[in-house]
């Protein structure tokens, strides 16, 4: 009998050349991506890095508005004689002040220069931004901002209160001061 190369026994491409060292012969599924077959399992680890670069992109834009909307929900709040009695403290950080309009509004333009009083303590205060429409003396008010070095308070924020249900809750915290009378 004879044997021609070739034809006898398993074919056998060997290690690296498709086969594997059991004697399994290649197919095109294995080949890989340089040879045609199929992409493997580490070219498809570049778009889940991807996919991973992408969430934790948005994961930290998540973050950024949820602290900076929490910001403005964690101000301090202060009324007029507690704000005074901490300025040191306080420096130059942004808070919230809360005090009653006293009379003697000043007004040039959009620029409004008032006082503030609670408990009978004063604070200047410079509003650069035209006052709203409910604003006038004798009404309770919050204002943000912080304190200059100079002392006053420059506010970018005012905040009417107005309703009865705040003064009925919280009468201590209210000095109301009689507006001037028409005609004055």
């Amino acid at each position: 009998m004879a044997v021609t190369a070739g034809t006898a026994g398993p074919q056998h491409a060997g290690p690296g050349l498709g086969g594997d060292d059991r004697g399994e012969s290649a197919d095109a599924g294995s080949l890989g991506p340089r040879l045609g077959g199929p992409i493997k399992p580490r070219a498809r680890l570049g778009s889940r890095r991807r996919e991973i670069i992408a969430f934790a992109i948005l994961a930290a834009a998540l973050m950024v508005l949820v602290f900076r909307g929490l910001g403005n929900a964690t101000l301090y709040f202060k009324t007029a004689d507690e704000a005074v009695a901490q300025r040191a403290k306080l420096g130059s950080q942004r808070f919230r002040i809360e005090g009653t309009v006293q009379p003697a509004i000043r007004q040039v333009g959009q620029d409004v220069d008032f006082v503030i009083a609670n408990n009978g303590v004063d604070v200047n205060v410079v509003y650069r931004s035209g006052p709203p429409q409910l604003f006038k003396p004798g009404i309770p008010v919050v204002l943000e901002g912080h304190f200059e070095p100079d002392g006053h308070f420059a506010s970018d924020l005012i905040m009417v209160k107005h309703t009865a249900d705040y003064v009925a809750k919280h009468p201590e915290r209210l000095t109301t001061v009689p507006a001037p009378a028409s005609g004055q």
